[in-house]
């Protein structure tokens, strides 16, 4: 299980997302004030918490537990495949939900100013194509070795 390159870029990909649920998305920039966006609320400068954005947590949660139950599904790796695309589906629609948050509450909290951090999803997309191929790749030589015998 572990000697599989698919494990270790899921496990990687498990990972980045848990650093990210941990890590402020961005900021929020007024004239007077500093709000800052993490994945689970809006934190204005005076401390007071605006759990608006829960919607990110959870998406970013859902695709993390896709990512690592696919590690153990070494044995099924169709449905490896289905579970690593459908959490490629969650980080788009992760980065969809941020934009139209971050545009719809501009006005309430000033301009956005996206963290470092915003980039991980993307990363793990691209990890996630990386573990699809290696899935099929060892599919394919299942398939291989079936019409040999």
């Amino acid at each position: 299980m572990i000697q599989r390159i698919q494990t270790i870029y899921l496990l990687i990909v498990s990972i980045l997302l848990i650093v990210m649920m941990l890590i402020p998305v961005g900021h929020f920039y007024t004239e007077t004030n500093v709000a800052e966006m993490t994945n689970l609320a809006i934190i204005t400068a005076n401390g007071a918490a605006d759990y608006t954005p829960w919607a990110l947590f959870v998406l970013l949660l859902l695709s993390t537990i896709l990512a690592f139950a696919a590690i153990f599904l070494y044995k099924k790796r169709m449905l490896q495949i289905r579970l690593t695309v459908f959490s490629t589906i969650i980080l788009i629609g992760y980065y969809i939900t941020c934009a139209v948050f971050a545009v719809s509450t501009l006005s309430a909290y000033g301009s956005f100013t996206p963290s470092w951090s915003i980039c991980l999803p993307f990363i793990s997309i691209i990890l996630n194509w990386l573990a699809i191929r290696a899935i099929r790749k060892d599919e394919a030589l299942v398939r291989s070795y079936n019409t040999i015998r």
